[in-house]
């Protein structure tokens, strides 16, 4: 079955930089859509970035563009999200899931299998 994990999250002050790495097996990777979410307390799932099977196109959020940038290493069966300039608000669990098809969606329903979270902590 699919598998994803994340990894790389923690604790970073305001203005610094973390990566996320999520690393997929069960199925075969570059046919899908990889998308990151995430989840603040007490606040729904929210949508982060996507990239789209190939890796061709992406699409952001506009509380991140510009700021992270999202890319995928397929025959690595991962996918990455660089976060730089991080603000306090970015902090949440992220969240890396896999779309239904190779193109991207920014809902979480265009979604058919999610990872375990990474709790990314921005300090002011």
């Amino acid at each position: 079955q699919v598998q994803l994990v994340e990894s790389g999250g923690g604790l970073v002050q305001a203005g610094g930089s973390l990566r996320l790495s999520c690393a997929a097996s069960g199925r075969t990777f570059s046919r899908y859509a990889m998308g990151w979410f995430r989840q603040a307390p007490g606040k729904e799932r929210g949508f982060v970035a996507v990239i789209s099977g190939s890796g061709a196109s992406t699409y952001y959020a506009d509380s991140v563009k510009g700021r992270f940038t999202i890319s995928r290493d397929n025959a690595k069966n991962t996918v990455d999200l660089q976060m730089n300039s991080l603000k306090p608000e970015d902090t949440a669990v992220y969240y890396c899931a896999q779309g239904a098809y190779s193109g991207g969606s920014s809902y979480s329903n265009g979604y058919e299998h999610w990872g375990q979270g990474t709790q990314v902590t921005v300090s002011s």
